[in-house]
């Protein structure tokens, strides 16, 4: 598709921006429970200090973990769950019933307290997980089904950006409720309610935007599907931009169906050229997780706390800054750089930069151990390796963050991408869970061999990983298939022109203003477009 102006596309980062507020509650909900934990008043209401009033260590890192890693699990199984609903209802309603399922986890988190203890908490934990998981899922395949090629990475990179966002909010709230609110269930149950907030904003905004034209297409409502696809490319439906569009789509969708008819879960699993798709969406979101940014992410106040930043105020000042660091550089990569670098040398790079500071941090950890008086102000050597943490989230939000999710939601075909994005979710899911149980630990037991590991993950196994697998910048959903050997060249070319002379149903009507709204009557016709649009198309 040409460019058309700058606001051509304006309804679908609409769209992205509305459907991603959940992802803010992802990013949101994964921040705070360290902080949470952290404070004071929270170790002293459910037990975890000894009789004379200091922290107990043990308990206060199981409560942490759990804490944590519960919403881990409870996402785990909503990811795989979303599946088949996303497949049956559609993008727009499964993720609106998934937010009601949040919104109920998060209420019993913001009323635990008194009489209701610890398990409160847990359980609304573990509920609100379900949701987030299902919304993790949904969300970045909806975005990606309804944005065109030429903006995808940088519209689908906005995921990583309202994660940040969300991670950068928690920690101010923390520090918040750390300065102003020594004591009180207030500790838990503002930050636990404040996530009510972006779902209220997810829920209503939903009622304003419409349901992907690649759903509605896979299931055999063309109508509605380029009536969709005109609405948010902001042109009419028998515009020469939209058939072709939508000729690729259907011609994608033809394919697939012909080619895997009646396989089920074998299909989507084990077709042909599904498989390594799949390999590649747990491989990448394994080596994410385990590249350490998710340790320093849920336990950001205990890591500055390793570091020299003695104190809770200090560890969550520490760590709103870090916040900050982080939110800026994702929105500098994904507006002026996914594009540009292109996938395999972002990641690349981001990888051998992550490494090579976890080592330096390692280094000066061992070298400088942090001062053990808990009033003493940060030295300059944990000032130099709080420095190392903000540059390092800088190179991981200009790939290994906000990437891995675009890359998955590129490589998988319009009929398997709702289980594609379900296993990338869940795996991804299912990793956090394990980190995010064992990090307390690791952080207690490790001491500064915790960076050296996650900088031997870095280089040994990310770096090298981005370059084995293919660059998918600039290329159509639709064009995956070619690029994973489900379909040749020769004959993707041959379905689409299929396509374009008579196998696609498209509006006809008057044109209108492109603001207009697209209420149109629509007819067969049998017309081919140039084949300009045909070359542009594959």
């Amino acid at each position: 598709m040409n460019k058309l102006g700058l606001f051509q596309n304006i309804r679908v980062y609409w769209l992205a921006f509305i459907v991603y507020w959940g992802i803010v509650l992802f990013g949101y909900d994964t921040g705070i429970g360290g902080g949470v934990v952290s404070q004071g008043y929270f170790k002293s209401h459910f037990g975890l200090t000894n009789p004379d009033g200091t922290a107990n260590t043990k308990k206060s890192n199981d409560v942490s973990s759990n804490v944590v890693s519960v919403l881990q699990a409870g996402a785990f199984f909503g990811a795989l769950g979303s599946a088949p609903i996303s497949a049956w209802i559609g993008r727009k309603w499964s993720l609106f019933g998934w937010t009601v399922v949040f919104a109920v986890g998060a209420i019993l988190q913001t009323v635990a307290g008194g009489s209701r203890g610890l398990g409160y908490i847990y359980a609304g934990r573990v509920i609100a997980g379900i949701g987030i998981g299902a919304i993790s899922a949904v969300a970045p395949a909806y975005v990606s089904e309804c944005s065109p090629k030429e903006v995808r990475g940088r519209i689908t990179g906005l995921f990583q950006i309202m994660v940040a966002i969300g991670v950068m909010i928690s920690y101010f709230i923390n520090l918040g409720i750390s300065l102003h609110i020594k004591s009180g269930p207030e500790v838990w149950r503002i930050p636990f309610g404040f996530q009510l907030v972006p779902a209220g904003i997810l829920a209503f905004g939903l009622l304003t935007v419409k349901e992907s034209p690649r759903w509605l297409a896979s299931k055999g409502r063309l109508d509605d599907a380029i009536r969709n696809l005109a609405y948010m490319r902001r042109l009419t439906p028998d515009d020469e931009r939209v058939r072709a569009e939508m000729a690729e789509i259907e011609a994608a969708i033809e394919e697939e169906r012909e080619a895997r008819k009646g396989l089920g879960l074998r299909e989507a699993f084990f077709g042909k050229g599904n498989f390594i798709r799949f390999v590649i969406a747990v491989v990448i979101f394994l080596l994410q997780q385990w590249g350490g940014q998710n340790s320093v992410n849920y336990y950001a106040p205990q890591i500055f706390q390793s570091i020299g930043y003695s104190g809770t105020s200090n560890s969550l000042l520490a760590s709103g800054i870090y916040g900050i660091v982080k939110v800026v550089a994702t929105a500098l990569f994904v507006f002026f750089l996914v594009d540009s670098l292109g996938r395999k040398l972002s990641l690349f790079i981001s990888s051998m930069g992550m490494g090579i500071l976890f080592f330096i941090i390692g280094a000066l950890l061992k070298t400088y151990p942090p001062p053990t008086d808990p009033s003493a102000q940060p030295p300059p050597a944990s000032k130099a390796m709080a420095a190392m943490l903000y540059l390092y989230v800088c190179f991981y939000s200009m790939g290994w963050g906000p990437l891995p999710w675009v890359y998955v939601s590129d490589i998988f075909p319009t009929r398997t991408r709702h289980y594609g994005l379900a296993t990338a979710s869940a795996s991804q899911w299912l990793f956090n869970f394990v980190l995010s149980k064992v990090t307390p630990d690791m952080v207690t037991d490790l001491g500064y061999k915790i960076f050296l590991m996650f900088a031997t993950i870095n280089i040994g196994g990310m770096a090298t990983f981005a370059l084995a697998i293919p660059e998918t910048k600039g290329r159509s959903l639709e064009e995956m298939d070619i690029i994973f050997g489900s379909v040749s060249a020769d004959q993707r070319q041959a379905d689409i022109a299929r396509q374009e002379r008579g196998g696609s149903r498209i509006y006809s009507s008057p044109r209108r203003n492109a603001d207009a709204d697209p209420s149109f009557a629509f007819h067969d016709i049998n017309e081919t477009t140039s084949e300009r649009s045909i070359e542009q198309k594959v």
